[in-house]
């Protein structure tokens, strides 16, 4: 059934993804430490394709509320593991390719757009669909296990520790959380952008141009901060996402969008991995702790976009609430301008 939610009542909805995912928070940091990554990275993926599977075939809001809040809790789950994964590998290797990693997940997403525009062509339900995706997931999954990490269980930094928060995690997390929310916003509004404001047919167009330069962007990343350093790299995304949103809200065309969408897409690319990256050399917790802590702040930021600028474009119109991402680009420079400071004290003392 069609369940015709207006802009509010989808961000409502919505809203269910970053409650599941901040209930996943305790739950994947101990069963990385517990269990090493790879066992929950299997577990939380094989059950994220059937919560995917429950969205499609729900046929109420209480349903459809516990498939959403079920798929985040499980994309919780081996977020943190396959990132833990990632962490480990790149200790055996002389260059960053955490940036390459997410390069392969944003590529993810381009097929994932291409495959549902065809499926929107060719007619076929959206509960074909899921399960097909969901088959090819689990085929993968069962191929994957054996060429996974073992023994990449910490020793220590394996519990959260209560109190005033550590700076250099938190710096990092309200990064994250900035690129997050612009990010996340995008994935879920792009392709209604053009098709609200602009007008546009084929709306999948947006969200398609975000993600190809964004997966561009991430391949490119390590390079790129090879040549121009961590700190750089940050105001340079930051710029990106600043003149990307004002191109497509100040001058709303179809190809002022695209050049837009295409350059935040560039600019939020590398924020998340290099923050990962940074986390997983913290003194005070393990890789995977420090992931599933940042990894709290970019899913929160991630799934809170959605549903705030569904609030907001109920209140205004679209074109507004996606000042928003810009405000949150722009504020990546001092947040982190204040992490390096942090980060030279620490290694000065």
């Amino acid at each position: 059934m069609a369940f015709d939610f207006n802009d509010a009542e989808l961000g409502s909805i919505l809203l269910a993804m970053p409650i599941g995912s901040l209930l996943g928070l305790p739950i994947s940091g101990w069963l990385v430490s517990k269990y090493n990554s790879r066992v929950p990275l299997i577990i939380g993926f094989a059950l994220n394709t059937f919560a995917l599977a429950l969205i499609g075939f729900s046929h109420n809001v209480v349903t459809l509320v516990i498939a959403v809040l079920l798929f985040s809790f499980t994309t919780r789950i081996y977020n943190i593991s396959v990132n833990t994964q990632a962490i480990s590998l790149q200790k055996f290797y002389e260059r960053k390719i955490m940036g390459s990693f997410h390069g392969f997940w944003s590529t993810g997403g381009i097929f994932g757009i291409l495959f549902s525009t065809l499926m929107l062509n060719w007619g076929i339900s959206i509960q074909s669909h899921f399960i097909m995706v969901g088959a090819v997931a689990l085929v993968l999954t069962v191929f994957s296990y054996k060429y996974l990490l073992k023994n990449d269980k910490a020793e220590k930094g394996n519990k959260i520790i209560l109190g005033k928060p550590d700076p250099y995690i938190f710096y990092l997390g309200v990064v994250a959380f900035l690129s997050a929310i612009c990010e996340g916003g995008m994935f879920d509004w792009s392709g209604i952008y053009f098709q609200q404001v602009l007008n546009v047919e084929i709306f999948t167009y947006g969200y398609l141009i975000f993600m190809t330069f964004m997966a561009a962007s991430r391949f490119l990343s390590d390079k790129i901060i090879a040549v121009i350093g961590m700190p750089n790299t940050y105001i340079m995304s930051a710029t990106c996402i600043v003149a990307g949103i004002a191109m497509a809200i100040i001058v709303p065309t179809f190809w002022t969008a695209m050049i837009g969408f295409s350059l935040v897409g560039f600019g939020t690319a590398a924020v998340i991995p290099m923050s990962y990256a940074l986390a997983g050399a913290s003194h005070k917790y393990s890789p995977g702790m420090a992931v599933s802590i940042i990894a709290t702040y970019s899913i929160t930021g991630m799934l809170l976009g959605p549903p705030l600028i569904g609030y907001l474009a109920h209140a205004f119109n679209l074109r507004v609430s996606f000042v928003i991402f810009g405000l949150c680009g722009l504020m990546l420079i001092p947040v982190s301008r204040m992490f390096f400071i942090h980060k030279k004290t620490l290694e000065a003392a």
